[in-house]
């Protein structure tokens, strides 16, 4: 019985000594070589596994010959752990995010001198202009053979920019009086006016496409005299450019304009009979030219030699009296003439922005040199991020449209010819920008 129980002792011991043996043969056919290069800027290492390395081709060959050798005392066996420990001071280390792996990268770069004197000179610092997205584009392989030497290919991909410019506002400007017992008199009121503003502009190495809407509405109430507007507009610009080339600051532009209005309006005090209703008038201009655009000015001019410019009166009393220049009955008219276009931003101190804009046009056919005149000009007050003061000022010119007043003191309208109008506004108000 004792000698059977030493022979199978035996033979377990033997079993398990030649398991040994090829488990550690086995583990060291896995491992991998990896010979760094001055030229790689990143190594990455595609096994978690022990790994041998070797600096000279020449041991690479004797490696080759002596695979099958597990104890050689020519090679150098460096656990992964004990490897981050001593290259840290001398390698960044990182892991790639999509792979999982560790990415290390040389803190210093080698430099001989004319002695062959070595010496490692830290790296400078990186700066990135571009955001990378993928750090590096390279798939783990699994390595069946011997490497001699490791070439990593490093993809950049650069975010795509937003060509577009929003800007988004919307404001309420206030004012108020009030007389209590006042000896030299005075009526009390109250008015507001409604401002609302989007602006989307495109800008693209040759292409520039600007886009505005604007709207304004504004009521005053006076004591004993109720509801009055003081300001209803509606607009919209569109403003699309292209150019040959990048340096180029002209454009072969194509424009669009529209305005019109909400709400009637009178002649005060009489408010029976409106003078102007909801597209009636209507505005169109529609045209092709060019446009000198600087970006750094904030300022452009546009010239157009071919503009069709469309009044629209969809209103019936007033198409039958022929306002705004229409032939009686009729609810448009349409023309066609040269326009130029001009608008200016500027901040002419610290806290005060103007805004300049200046149209002009003379149709071809019609009275050619009797120019129509719509000039705009505002300046804004900055208090805070929230409150700003407010002066404008408008002066239009057309000669089709004629200007209505009661001269003979009879109740009605008369009317007389074209007038230079004009419309100023100061106010103070919230503003809130998104």
């Amino acid at each position: 019985m004792k000698v059977l129980f030493s022979v199978l002792v035996s033979v377990l011991f033997i079993y398990t000594s030649n398991a040994q043996v090829v488990e550690q043969k086995e583990n060291f056919k896995s491992y991998e070589i990896i010979r760094a290069e001055k030229e790689i800027d990143t190594i990455r290492l595609l096994t978690d596994k022990p790994i041998i390395f070797i600096y000279s081709p020449e041991l690479v060959e004797m490696y080759k010959k002596k695979l099958k050798e597990f104890d050689n005392s020519d090679y150098v066996m460096i656990e992964k752990s004990v490897l981050d420990s001593l290259i840290r001071p001398y390698y960044k280390t990182s892991i790639d995010l999509f792979t999982e792996e560790m990415v290390y990268t040389p803190r210093f770069r080698v430099k001989v001198n004319k002695d062959l004197d070595t010496s490692y000179v830290p790296l400078p610092k990186e700066n990135r202009y571009i955001e990378v997205i993928y750090r590096n584009k390279i798939e783990p392989l699994e390595i069946k053979s011997t490497v001699d030497s490791v070439h990593i290919r490093y993809f950049k991909k650069a975010k795509e920019p937003d060509w577009w410019i929003t800007a988004n506002s919307i404001g309420l400007d206030v004012n108020q009086i009030a007389f209590v017992n006042w000896s030299s008199g005075g009526e009390n009121s109250i008015s507001g006016l409604l401002k609302i503003y989007f602006k989307r502009d495109f800008k693209k190495l040759y292409t520039l496409w600007k886009n505005e809407l604007s709207i304004r509405y504004g009521m005053n109430n006076v004591q004993d005299k109720g509801l009055l507007k003081t300001d209803d507009a509606i607009k919209i610009s569109s403003t699309f450019g292209y150019r040959k080339k990048e340096s180029s600051n002209w454009y072969y532009s194509a424009k669009f304009n529209f305005a019109t209005q909400f709400t009637d309006g009178y002649k005060y005090p009489n408010t029976v009979d409106p003078i102007s209703r909801f597209f009636a008038p209507a505005y169109l201009y529609f045209g092709f030219g060019s446009q000198y655009n600087l970006a750094k000015k904030h300022f452009s001019i546009y010239f157009s030699p071919a503009t069709l410019k469309s009044t629209f009166v969809q209103d019936e009393i007033l198409s039958n009296e022929g306002a705004f220049g229409v032939e009686k009955g009729k609810r448009s008219r349409h023309e066609f003439g040269a326009a130029i276009q001009s608008s200016w931003d500027v901040e002419v101190f610290k806290n005060v922005a103007m805004r300049n804009r200046l149209g002009l046009y003379t149709d071809y056919i019609n009275n050619f040199g009797n120019i129509d005149v719509n000039w705009e000009l505002a300046f804004k007050f900055k208090i805070n991020s929230y409150f700003e003061a407010n002066i404008g000022s408008q002066l239009v010119y057309d000669d089709d449209i004629k200007h209505k007043e009661d001269t003979n003191g009879d109740g009605k309208l008369e009317t007389v010819g074209p007038r230079v109008q004009f419309k100023q506004q100061l106010g103070i108000g919230v503003l809130y920008k998104f």
